[in-house]
């Protein structure tokens, strides 16, 4: 079997390296974020090695969904070796793809499983990330040659069933067992994230608001005082990264918001500091 496994990571390795893959960016140079697309994310489950109930897999699929774009997600076994079907029916259920290796030669699951990831990636909707479901170290050669195409690969295992290397190879590693709790965290930030956001024209409206009070104080309104009142007069204000615009543009600092606020007339911008429009004709 040690041969057959080298031959097979071989006949990866060629794939990857022969141009069979052709790889398409989903990032911008400049900032590192998407540009219009969200990342594409497949599921890749050794049953086997990593029993899945069908709790654990919801909650996998909440995880993945924070990541971006699920396309596939797909769960291996053997039935000859172990019989899941239980776990087999309540994952059909909701959305994952079984595939029942039967075979006698051992490792045949794992080969198959790598064998289709490598397919995969060859397609034109490659993945951007990939995320594990064993603590194999079989997959360590496999993993390593995603990561030479800039895969993102984030493995889950069962505490006490995973090899050292696989783990420390990962870009990201969790215990199955911690999902529910990474769920959670996942819940909870996106409430705060909801709870603190604020739309463009309300931001405006604090804007305006920081400096007619800086102006009434007789302080100076340059940009990092007027960003400090508005959040002292807004909590839900925690910078520009607060702000939604109803086209979904983030502003990557508080001088793009300043430029957005002075190119719809709302305030005006002299030596880094800001005015309102009648102060200023006032002043002229």
């Amino acid at each position: 079997m040690l041969l057959l496994d080298v031959q097979f990571d071989a006949v990866q390795l060629t794939k990857l390296k022969s141009g069979y893959i052709t790889m398409e960016t989903n990032y911008s140079a400049s900032n590192g974020q998407t540009s219009q697309k969200q990342l594409n994310v497949y599921i890749y489950c050794d049953l086997q090695n990593v029993p899945l109930s069908q709790d654990l897999a919801k909650s996998l699929l909440i995880f993945v969904k924070s990541k971006g774009k699920i396309i596939s997600k797909k769960i291996y076994h053997n039935s000859l070796y172990q019989n899941h079907l239980a776990a087999k029916d309540e994952l059909q259920e909701i959305g994952y793809e079984y595939r029942d290796v039967t075979c006698t030669l051992k490792n045949s699951a794992d080969n198959q499983l790598k064998s289709d990831l490598i397919d995969d990636v060859s397609k034109h909707y490659f993945p951007n990330i990939v995320i594990l479901i064993s603590g194999d170290g079989d997959f360590i050669s496999t993993v390593k040659l995603l990561q030479t195409k800039d895969i993102k690969v984030i493995i889950f295992a069962q505490k006490g069933n995973v090899k050292k290397d696989l783990k420390g190879l990962a870009n990201e590693f969790h215990f199955i067992d911690d999902l529910p709790k990474l769920v959670n965290h996942i819940n909870q930030t996106q409430a705060t994230s909801i709870k603190s956001k604020i739309n463009y024209n309300e931001a405006i409206k604090y804007l305006i608001e920081a400096i007619e009070t800086a102006l009434t104080q007789g302080k100076q309104t340059g940009f990092s005082r007027i960003d400090k009142l508005m959040r002292e007069r807004c909590t839900r204000y925690q910078g520009c990264s607060s702000i939604a615009t109803s086209n979904g543009q983030k502003f990557k600092n508080f001088s793009q918001f300043v430029d957005a606020a002075v190119k719809d007339g709302k305030v005006r911008k002299q030596n880094q500091e800001l005015f309102l429009p009648e102060i200023n004709r006032l002043a002229a």
